[in-house]
């Protein structure tokens, strides 16, 4: 199969689970962008940082459409992760490929065991919300989004949740503000000192092209299938992809 077609059809399975699970979709595109298309570690969590900022903002506008964003909310928890976000991504250029690939089987592994206890239900926490619980999970979002090049839904929609109290529908649309700020903050910060490696254009624009359209397709399919068959589903392969890495990782 070529590159393209490659590209094509990751770009397509990342932004459909993106746009069906409100966050998760973005952590397979490091691994496809690594094992099927031959980018380096380095030069992968760049263009997934890309990825992910593309295709959360245009889920972002969709969700909002249909009034699931608290917009208010979003950019509060989003400040918390800024800083951390540009931090990781500083420090993400200066860890060696190895830790890198270990870092990110290790954080795939986690969101699928988070994705296969189920997900919370659709009412606000009880009590009123928890800044504190809030900044400091937005804060570690946006460290695991500059180092690793994900998006970080995973975390962020129970976070929302359970430490801010919005239903799981405005969770999701709200992750999506968070992630897409987060992705941003910490893509600027690598282009500006000069991090990234060259990014294969040819691999990176119809993965973002298919990711984006994707995202549109999960958003509808969310409302049509089983959320918990969907997150299921996505978790089982995600540990398998976590596999994969991690004993990579081990044999380098």
């Amino acid at each position: 199969m070529s590159l393209l077609l490659l590209a094509l059809a990751a770009g397509a399975l990342t932004g459909l689970a993106l746009g069906a699970l409100g966050g998760g979709g973005s952590i397979l595109a490091v691994p496809a962008l690594i094992y099927l298309l031959g980018l380096s570690p380095v030069a992968a969590t760049t263009a997934s940082l890309l990825i992910v900022a593309v295709t959360s903002f245009t889920a972002l506008l969709a969700h909002s459409r249909d009034g699931h964003v608290r917009l208010r909310t979003g950019l509060l928890f989003a400040a918390a992760g800024i800083g951390p976000a540009m931090l990781g991504a500083g420090l993400s250029g200066r860890l060696p490929e190895v830790a890198l690939t270990a870092g990110f089987a290790l954080v795939a592994a986690v969101a699928a065991l988070r994705m296969l206890r189920g997900s919370p239900p659709d009412a606000p926490a009880a009590g009123p919300p928890r800044p504190g619980r809030a900044a400091g999970a937005g804060a570690g979002l946006g460290a695991v989004t500059g180092v690793l090049g994900v998006g970080g839904g995973f975390l962020a929609v129970p976070a929302l949740v359970h430490g801010v109290g919005l239903r799981m529908r405005e969770a999701v649309g709200t992750s999506l503000l968070v992630i897409t700020v987060n992705a941003l903050a910490a893509l600027l910060l690598r282009v500006g000192t000069g991090t990234p490696e060259g990014l294969n254009w040819a691999v990176v624009g119809p993965f973002t092209g298919a990711a984006v359209l994707g995202a549109l397709d999960g958003r509808r399919l969310s409302a049509r299938l089983s959320g918990s068959a969907l997150r299921r589903t996505f978790a089982v392969t995600l540990l398998a992809v976590a596999a994969v890495m991690l004993a990579d990782a081990v044999t380098q």
